[in-house]
């Protein structure tokens, strides 16, 4: 199981725009994802983007049946999601706790658009074209920020909404430490 070290907000690659990928179905590009499903499983994540890993692709994976660090999401998809296009559908914006493998031991209220249509490729080069709403489109949009050097706090409206998830969430991370 190849984990890698998650990069944290205050490196520099985070903060950059990812390259696009131009070849599919490579060794190279395989490998790359069985790292990020192994290095998502291994942080309790539900989802990771390339860059987080160190790696400037334009690639995400996400998905979980159920998460610890998310008990009352509904499940996601397992997808991967390749040089992604992200359309919100109608203006409506919902605010919503949101954690990072990269801003470790932090939450803040993010504001993201209830419903998108997100465009890409699998790793076969295979179109994904796909319309979601809810906790689904809020995966989507956090995991592609990271392909454009944008970090969840920098989405924060409000920054008293934001702090410490041991101190805004006690009972959350007493059900982790068990």
């Amino acid at each position: 199981m190849p984990i890698r070290p998650v990069l944290k907000m205050g490196e520099p690659l985070l903060l950059t725009t990812a390259q696009t990928v131009s070849e599919f179905n490579t060794p190279e590009l395989h490998a790359l994802i069985v790292d990020l499903f192994d290095t998502m499983a291994d942080s309790q994540g539900v989802g990771i983007a390339a860059p987080q890993i160190g790696v400037s692709l334009q690639v995400v994976v996400f998905g979980f049946a159920q998460n610890a660090r998310y008990p009352d999401a509904d499940a996601v998809p397992q997808t991967i999601l390749i040089n992604p296009i992200i359309t919100p559908i109608g203006i409506e914006l919902e605010s919503g706790w949101e954690g990072c493998l990269s801003v470790p031991g932090l939450r803040g209220v993010v504001p993201r658009y209830t419903q998108i249509r997100y465009q890409g490729f699998d790793q076969f080069g295979t179109p994904i074209d796909r319309t979601v709403s809810g906790f689904h489109a809020r995966v989507v949009q956090h995991e592609c920020d990271h392909l454009f050097g944008v970090l969840y706090p920098q989405r924060i409206t409000d920054m008293t909404q934001f702090g410490y998830t041991e101190v805004l969430f006690p009972k959350l991370k007493a059900e982790q430490d068990e």
